[in-house]
């Protein structure tokens, strides 16, 4: 084992103050500014990926989609950030974050602004869903800078006890981003149409751009952040990095089924109208946040990372077993059906929020064995097996209703994160 060590042009003097050798001075508390970029690009990046699956329903209506032809279109925007991830994140280790975060957030911006403008349906045109799922496959291999690009810097940033709590804020990002989007894209879609969603989602990406320019900066490296850092292998050649990426990828199945087709199965299934089902999805997103937040600093304190991530993986299955258990009794007790229908979105909520607590604690995890000099592919690699679910799952849905209904659905992420418990390392 060998530390890791990142050489840049910074050094930090006694007072805490960070100054580059271009003369930029920056004081003890940027680090936060740098976390706040962090969560605002990430937050951009998840009203988009997140927020438009909340759209499902007016989506479906709106292009004329069947569910087959709904699935593949927001699964092709998970395609498009699985395919770009690992390239995203070679370029953030050998580029900085920087850079990345300006490009890939520039290229973000301008392309829902030609999407605002040219891919919506009009009362005389309708586009197809090919050039709609490319639109998508597109926005995603764009998009897909934001995700590795930021933890680089905030992993060097922060001293190592602080690492977990840190990381798990800017993990906050995809739930608060995944939130306001649920809260606000489908409204948004009813009231002025899909050329509103995508200028908004255009508007937001070009904001933490201009964010990123004015404060995010290369970090300094002092002791802490240099000795701390042990790595082994490379990311791509250690097999404990890609153990805890493959499972962190097989617990976001069950996650994504909720984000792309709960508000389909509130709908379909619980019969809720669009206020009741983004107030649900929204409040999945808020208690994610939460919990994330309250997990990284819980790690830090107590240096259980690895014990937590099993734990949540075991919960996680249980929980989806229980929403398979009382979708199953809704579908044959007819005597009981309401009662159980009125407790479905309450469990989709417990089973959505149990699934996404544990985000930031696997990526402090995952950064700390890759060593700070490997952080971009590291978390890339582990994005590029979270996005492989956000195409399969909505891709696979459809068919697993079609098959087995709502309970194969439920069924299968209940499976799903029971297979990522003895993935997940043990404690050393």
């Amino acid at each position: 084992m060998s530390a890791t060590v990142i050489r840049n042009d910074c050094q930090l003097s006694g007072r805490g103050i960070a100054t580059t050798a271009a003369g930029r001075t920056f004081g003890p508390n940027h680090r936060w500014k740098v976390l706040g970029i962090g969560v605002a690009a990430n937050a951009g990046f998840s009203a988009t990926f997140s927020g438009i699956p909340a759209t499902a329903v007016v989506l479906r209506q709106g292009y004329h989609l069947s569910n087959a032809e709904l699935g593949l279109a927001l699964g092709l925007l998970g395609l498009g950030v699985a395919l770009s991830e690992l390239p995203w994140g070679l370029l953030t280790d050998r580029w900085g974050d920087r850079r990345v975060l300006l490009v890939g957030l520039g290229a973000t911006a301008a392309w829902l602004l030609a999407m605002a403008m040219l891919v919506v349906p009009t009362s005389s045109s309708i586009p197809d869903v090919t050039l709609l799922a490319a639109s998508l496959l597109v926005t995603g291999l764009l998009g897909g800078s934001v995700n590795g690009s930021s933890g680089r810097a905030i992993m060097a940033w922060f001293r190592q006890n602080e690492r977990g709590f840190a990381m798990s804020i800017r993990q906050t990002a995809v739930p608060l981003g995944g939130g306001l989007g649920a809260l606000v894209l489908p409204s948004l879609a009813l009231a002025f149409g899909f050329a509103a969603v995508f200028g908004l989602l255009a508007a937001a990406s070009a904001l933490s751009a201009l964010f990123a320019w004015r404060w995010l900066h290369e970090p300094p490296m002092a002791g802490d952040a240099v000795s701390s850092d042990v790595a082994g292998p490379a990311p791509l050649r250690n097999i404990e990095v890609w153990r805890i990426s493959t499972a962190i990828g097989l617990l976001c199945f069950p996650q994504v089924a909720v984000l792309t087709f709960a508000s389909v199965f509130l709908h379909d299934f619980a019969g809720l109208g669009t206020t009741a089902i983004s107030a649900s999805l929204a409040v999945v997103q808020l208690g994610a946040m939460v919990m994330r937040v309250w997990s990284g600093r819980f790690t830090d304190r107590h240096g259980n990372r690895r014990q937590f991530l099993r734990l949540c993986s075991a919960l996680s299955a249980l929980a989806f077993v229980v929403l398979w258990l009382l979708v199953l009794a809704a579908a044959t007790m007819p005597a009981s059906q309401s009662f159980l229908i009125a407790v479905l979105p309450l469990v989709l909520v417990v089973a959505g929020i149990s699934v996404s607590a544990w985000h930031g604690v696997a990526y402090t995890e995952l950064a700390t064995l890759a060593g700070a000099g490997h952080v971009g592919t590291a978390l890339s690699l582990a994005n590029s097996f979270v996005f492989v679910g956000f195409f399969l799952v909505p891709v696979a849905i459809p068919g697993l209703l079609h098959l087995w209904s709502w309970p194969g659905v439920w069924l299968s992420a209940a499976a799903c994160a029971l297979v990522a418990w003895p993935i997940f390392l043990r404690r050393a």
